[in-house]
C-alpha cells in the first residue's frame, strides 16, 4: 500500500480548513477530485480518517493519527527538497582539499576562514600533503582540489594560479653568511643544510639546483614542517632555505634573514583539479573562491 505525497498533502489541507470545497480553492483543484482521492485513501487503508457532516469533515482518532504523522513527513520532504537544492547551489556538500605546508602556513588559514563563514554548510576536509602527492592524488581522482608549489609533474590535471612566494635564506645569527645582504645558492653549499621530506617541492629545488651547479648540497636534517626547520636552525644546527612568509610567521629570535639571489627563489603556487568544469557544485564553489581570491588582487 502507497500514500502518494499530494493525497497526503490533500487530507491535511482538508482538516485544517474544515471543509473539502475550501480545501480544493486553495490547492487549486475540483472539489470532487479532491474528495475521490481521500476515498480511495480510505480505501487503501481500509480506515476511517475523516467524519463527514453538512458543516465539514473532522479527523476520526485514526485521521489524527495520520495527520501528526504526514506533516512530519512532509516536513521531511521539504528539508530534503531545500538540502538538494542547496547541494545544486553549490551550498551545501562536503569537499576534499590537500595543499601543501607552505600553501597552509602562509596563505589559506584566513581564506578558509571567510569561505566557511559564508558557505557554512559545506564542509571542508583538508589534508596536509607534499606537492608531488597532491597532483598524483589529483590525478587519481582522490582529491576535489589541490594547492601546491609549482613543480614539473607528469599528472593530467588543470590548474589556475593561487599565489607567489619567496624563498630566502635563515641562518644562525653570528653564521659567516649573516653579515650578507644577499647571497647566491652556491654561497650556501659549504653549510649543512635543513629543509623538507624527500617529495616537497622545496626538497626536489634545492637538489635540482646543486645538479645545475654540478655539486651536491648537504643536507644533514629533513623535517615535516617549516616550524620544526626554524626552531632547529635557531638552536644552531644548520641553514635553511624557506619561504619568507613561514620566518615572519615564526619570528625566530636568534636568526638572520638573507636574501637568495637567484631566479628559482620567486615560486608559483597553484590550485589544480582533475577537470575543472566536472566538480560537483560545492567544490566548484571552493575552487572559484579560492582561485579569485588570488595575490593578483592584494
Amino acid at each position: 500500500m502507497k500514500i502518494d505525497l499530494l493525497t497526503l498533502k490533500l487530507f491535511i489541507r482538508v482538516v485544517d480548513e474544515g471543509t473539502i470545497s475550501r480545501a480544493a480553492e486553495l490547492e487549486n483543484i475540483a472539489a470532487a477530485a479532491v474528495s475521490r482521492r481521500l476515498s480511495e485513501l480510505e480505501d487503501k487503508l481500509d480506515l476511517i480518517l475523516l467524519n463527514r457532516t453538512n458543516r465539514g469533515v473532522t479527523p476520526t482518532p485514526a485521521g489524527l493519527e495520520l495527520l501528526y504523522r504526514g506533516r512530519a513527513i512532509l516536513n521531511s520532504v521539504q528539508a530534503v527538497e531545500h538540502q538538494l537544492s542547496d547541494f545544486g547551489k553549490g551550498q551545501r556538500g562536503s569537499v576534499t582539499l590537500a595543499a601543501n605546508p607552505t600553501a597552509i602556513t602562509q596563505f589559506l588559514a584566513p581564506l578558509l576562514a571567510d569561505f566557511t563563514g559564508k558557505y557554512p554548510n559545506i564542509q571542508l576536509h583538508l589534508e596536509e600533503k607534499n606537492s608531488l602527492s597532491i597532483t598524483r592524488a589529483l590525478a587519481a581522482g582522490k582529491l576535489d582540489i589541490g594547492i601546491f608549489t609549482q613543480i614539473p609533474y607528469q599528472d593530467d590535471i588543470e590548474v589556475a594560479h593561487f599565489r607567489k612566494d619567496t624563498l630566502i635564506v635563515l641562518v644562525p645569527a653570528g653564521h659567516p653568511l649573516a653579515k650578507h645582504d644577499r647571497v647566491s645558492f652556491r654561497d650556501t653549499l659549504g653549510y649543512s643544510h635543513i629543509t623538507l621530506t624527500a617529495g616537497t617541492q622545496l626538497n626536489y629545488q634545492l637538489i635540482n639546483a646543486a645538479r645545475a651547479e654540478s655539486t651536491n648540497v648537504r643536507i644533514d636534517i629533513e623535517t615535516s614542517g617549516y616550524d620544526a626547520m626554524c626552531l632547529l636552525i635557531n638552536a644552531n644546527m644548520g641553514i635553511g632555505i624557506l619561504p619568507e612568509g613561514c620566518v615572519d610567521l615564526y619570528r625566530v629570535p636568534d636568526t638572520v634573514t638573507v636574501r637568495l639571489d637567484e631566479e628559482w627563489a620567486e615560486r608559483k603556487i597553484l590550485i589544480g583539479a582533475r577537470r575543472i568544469r566536472d566538480l560537483s557544485p560545492s567544490a566548484r564553489q571552493v575552487f572559484d573562491f579560492l582561485s579569485e581570491n588570488n595575490d593578483s588582487i592584494l
